[in-house]
């Protein structure tokens, strides 16, 4: 494809995209709770395409079709297990909602500290979470880097793509916090759910259409459309990929600091359901494009180039390839800015917040504000490494944040939970996560992942039944919690009878 077309679809996409941005900002953002809450206002609407944008980046159309392409239809199961995790959200989603309301949380890991009664908490979650974070927003970059130099053919280099989804990201973020990410974010989710499911048929149609297409899988590439087909997916790599992607809506601090911000239940559970429509059909989009790759290019040397390289070829129209270009690059730029503010908010409320003497809700936005920019920085460079298998690189630091999922479960269930249990659990367990990823060490075959879950449960359970628990604020917080769960029910059930 042309460089020059290239340029002037990213100059289209920046312009819109910016003007959105400035046409969100409404009233001054001059607190915490509005600069990344957006003062807990979205609607159903809104908060629907924001939560779909940053959930579906460049892993999707760049990550989970390359991991088709490697590994066939395992994907497919892959990703539908993600979409059952949803389901953690619809139980979970409500409870933070309720309790962020009363007790004005902005950070998941600020209602863990108070919830456990312990400031340490709060900072080294907050941290733990940070380090397997910034890899994730470098998947994001990465993403675009591939992209712009696989349908340029390295016109566009891979650290110039990168460099631009750093620069765009930073200055959506600043413009006018999460309200101008979330307007941003629902454009972009518009754009991409359309534009990629229209190009993908066009795709299909090229190749025969479904008959001929499924036909050429059939023949030619029959271990793509079965498990384990070539090896890739294994019961163990299945099981390492499937089980932190399951947890993700609640160890990903940038999705579950969603839950906070919809204007009503009602909005929630509209997010909740649109969601769900929406990752469906992108899931069988992306799966699609893998094996649209694996039949027109089955010799790639990276599998991440499958889609760049589908968009470059003839069987995509330059005007087509440009719109899912842009797709693309939104869906990535929507992940990265949503976890620079989720970061920020993060080390402005939970670390800053918590050592600073003078911390004031006013110098926390300060700081939140200053390390924006510091975060893209530090996954700009991240990035720049250029590994391969973004679905996996996504993976594995999934798994490092599954570390924190015992404590947050414990946080709305389990009285007896204690900080000690969730520093012991998160810092033991992260480090472990660290070594097991760094080193390629997988004790007994098994992923880092299932290590993760399952050793932070038991050390959680342990050293928290050897420790003080906060009785006070637990019974306050699980008191409030289920009289206000029990008023749903108790709603929930009067609807369906004037209904039944």
């Amino acid at each position: 494809m042309s460089m020059n077309f290239v340029w002037i679809g990213i100059a289209i996409y920046v312009v819109i995209a910016t003007i959105v941005a400035f046409l969100s900002k409404s009233g001054k953002q001059t607190t915490m709770e509005s600069y990344f809450l957006s003062d807990r206002k979205l609607g159903g609407f809104v908060s629907t395409l924001s939560y779909s944008a940053t959930t579906y980046s460049a892993f999707m159309l760049v990550g989970l079709a390359g991991l088709t392409y490697a590994g066939g239809v395992g994907a497919l199961g892959f990703e539908l297990i993600y979409l059952m995790g949803v389901s953690l959200v619809a139980f979970f989603g409500p409870r933070f909602w309720f309790v962020g309301k009363k007790y004005g949380y902005v950070t998941p890991y600020e209602m863990l500290g108070d919830r456990y009664q312990s400031k340490s908490v709060s900072v080294i979650v907050a941290i733990a979470s940070s380090l397997f974070l910034i890899p994730y927003s470098a998947v994001q970059l990465s993403g675009i880097g591939y992209l712009l130099a696989g349908m340029t053919d390295g016109g566009i280099s891979f650290t110039t793509g990168v460099l631009i989804a750093t620069v765009l990201a930073i200055v959506f973020s600043y413009v006018a916090g999460i309200r101008s990410v979330a307007w941003t974010d629902a454009l972009q989710a518009l754009f991409m759910i359309v534009s990629a499911t229209a190009i993908v048929l066009f795709v299909v149609y090229r190749l025969g259409g479904f008959s001929g297409f499924f036909g050429t899988l059939e023949t030619e590439l029959p271990d793509l459309l079965t498990v384990p087909g070539n090896g890739f997916f294994n019961i163990w790599t299945f099981l390492g990929l499937t089980i932190p992607w399951f947890f993700f809506s609640l160890s990903n601090p940038q999705v579950s600091q969603r839950l906070f911000m919809p204007d009503s239940l009602v909005s929630l559970r509209k997010m909740i359901l649109g969601f769900m429509i929406f990752g469906l059909i992108y899931t069988l989009v992306a799966i699609m494009w893998g094996f649209s790759s694996a039949i027109a290019f089955p010799d790639l040397e990276k599998a991440d180039l499958a889609t760049p390289t589908l968009l470059g070829s003839d069987l995509v129209p330059p005007a087509l390839a440009l719109i899912v270009m842009i797709g693309i690059m939104a869906a990535a730029i929507s992940t990265i800015d949503s976890i620079l503010l989720t970061l920020s908010s993060v080390f402005a409320r939970d670390v800053y917040g918590n050592i600073s003497k003078e911390s004031s809700d006013k110098s926390q936005l300060l700081v939140g504000k200053i390390v924006i920019p510091i975060i893209a920085v530090l996954a700009y460079l991240f990035a720049q490494m250029e590994m391969n298998l973004i679905a996996v690189l996504s993976v594995a630091s999934s798994a490092g944040l599954l570390v924190t999922v015992p404590a947050l479960i414990g946080t709305f269930f389990w009285k007896r939970g204690t900080a000690a249990g969730v520093n012991a659990s998160v810092i033991i367990t992260g480090l472990l996560v660290i070594y097991f990823e760094l080193s390629g060490y997988k004790p007994f075959g098994i992923a880092s992942g299932l290590w993760a879950i399952s050793l932070s449960t038991i050390i959680f359970i342990v050293v928290s039944l050897m420790t003080k628990a906060p009785k006070e604020k637990a019974n306050e917080f699980l008191s409030y919690l289920n009289s206000e769960m029990k008023n749903v029910y108790e709603s929930n059930e009067k609807s369906l009878k004037k209904t039944g």
